[in-house]
């Protein structure tokens, strides 16, 4: 095969054959196809698109470039979940223990954060002593034993997928729905799970800006797992404001740890119960949502998802006690000053993104992939859309290390980000669709 004649092919809109797909996939990882020609497919594959079989196939591809997990040790349905990023998304703290405690298996391999975007891996290591990385054989231990384990991502997990989106994100290829579908696939299957819940978001936090291109994403997404054997199912939710009201690694582990306690945000509370209901169906704990929701909402009430939580954390390495004294065990940052309303109104809109940029500032966040981050500052929402506010009334804190000029343009960020109008505005939903 020639890979010039691979790129006329796909330019020109016909299917590429299987043989040919992994002709380019292990081209790529070899470093046999120069990184012009893959620059030159990819813009191909961006302008003519993909079939389900095509994008399908290079899920499998990419996943076969590696390492693949096999999670049969694991007794039970294994479940991943998966989030395409977002502000505030800590749903995975609350998720592992919850679903756990109903009696399906989490061996979760989590990501650190790049940019505005939260990792639960950093969320994690905010908890002193937690620690995130274990062996294989410890991880599958620890969720025969507990339920339950959360792990950052290790060995050689698609590699094809780590080239290929360095080339995307330099020759404007990151937005096609087959390349970011194939993407988010491969390292799902290449994990091992039986099944896969996908929560695809949108808005001004999100990736993805509208409803139909998240839509359009999930739709390709659940379809390569009906083509690869893996039950997939998507929700369409909205990041146009922070989940919660908590941005920042040691303040969103305490948020979570509100919600298992019964307590914490109805929007961060009812994602849970809405994603750890399919799972609990997809995991065969539950015939159908409304059965599995009365089981996490009597697993939150009874304390079992909460003592669940506990034992992850002792599990791996931390002081169980943060559970019941987060405020005491966790880093907190040495100052939390107010960001005041300048008019009168009701909140209609709170972007994502800046309030994102905002906990960056301080320190929340990491610009690079080797930054450090300091685990106590963030933001915390006082005010949320919908809620009516008057000039000087408190809409958010930051959570900061010294009020000097980092902080000033974080709270500059912060009261740009809210938009206030004279009438209530209508209320959304925060989820707009279940694929399946």
């Amino acid at each position: 095969m020639r890979m010039v004649e691979i790129i006329r092919k796909k330019r020109s809109g016909a299917e590429l054959s299987s043989e040919e797909i992994r002709f380019v996939v292990e081209g790529v990882v070899s470093g046999a196809i120069p990184d012009y020609q893959t620059s030159a497919w990819l813009m191909a594959v961006c302008f003519a698109g993909m079939s389900d079989r095509e994008t399908a196939e290079l899920t499998l591809a990419m996943a076969d470039s590696g390492d693949r997990v096999d999670l049969s040790a694991i007794r039970g349905v294994k479940v991943d979940k998966h989030s395409t990023g977002g502000v505030g998304d800590k749903t995975t703290l609350i998720l592992g223990p919850m679903v756990a405690a109903c009696g399906v298996p989490v061996a979760k391999m989590s990501g650190r954060g790049l940019g505005h975007t939260g990792g639960t891996i950093d969320k994690l290591e905010a908890i002193p002593g937690f620690r995130t990385e274990l062996d294989r054989e410890r991880f599958f231990a620890q969720v025969n034993e507990i339920g339950v384990s959360v792990i950052g991502q290790s060995g050689n997990i698609a590699p094809a997928d780590k080239k290929l989106y360095a080339l995307r994100d330099v020759t404007g290829t990151v937005e096609s729905i087959p390349l970011i579908a194939s993407s988010v696939m491969s390292k799902k299957i290449a994990a091992g799970a039986d099944a896969i819940l996908l929560d695809v978001k949108f808005g001004s936090g999100a990736f993805m800006k509208t409803p139909e291109d998240a839509r359009a994403l999930a739709r390709a997404m659940v379809a390569i797992g009906r083509e690869v054997g893996r039950r997939t199912v998507a929700a369409i939710t909205d990041m146009d404001q922070p989940l919660g009201r908590a941005v920042g690694n040691a303040l969103e582990v305490r948020e979570a740890i509100g919600v298992l306690r019964g307590e914490g945000p109805d929007d961060l509370r009812e994602l849970c119960l809405e994603l750890g209901g399919h799972m609990l169906v997809l995991g065969g704990q539950a015939e159908d949502a409304a059965g599995a929701r009365r089981r996490l909402e009597a697993a939150l009430a009874s304390g079992a998802a909460l003592e669940k939580f506990a034992a992850l954390v002792k599990a791996q390495g931390g002081d169980p006690a943060v559970a019941e004294r987060p405020e005491s065990l966790l880093p907190q940052a040495k100052l939390r000053l107010p960001v005041a309303a300048a008019a009168d109104g009701y909140v209609h809109g709170i972007d994502a993104e800046s309030v994102g940029l905002a906990a960056m500032r301080l320190g929340a966040g990491r610009a690079a992939k080797d930054d450090a981050i300091d685990y106590a500052v963030g933001v915390e929402l006082v005010r949320k859309r919908g809620e009516r506010v008057r000039a000087g009334d408190t809409l958010a804190y930051l959570h900061a290390q010294e009020d000097g000029a980092t902080a000033g343009e974080a709270a500059r960020l912060l009261a740009a980000a809210y938009r206030i109008g004279g009438e209530a505005p209508e209320k959304r939903p925060l989820i707009y669709e279940i694929i399946s």
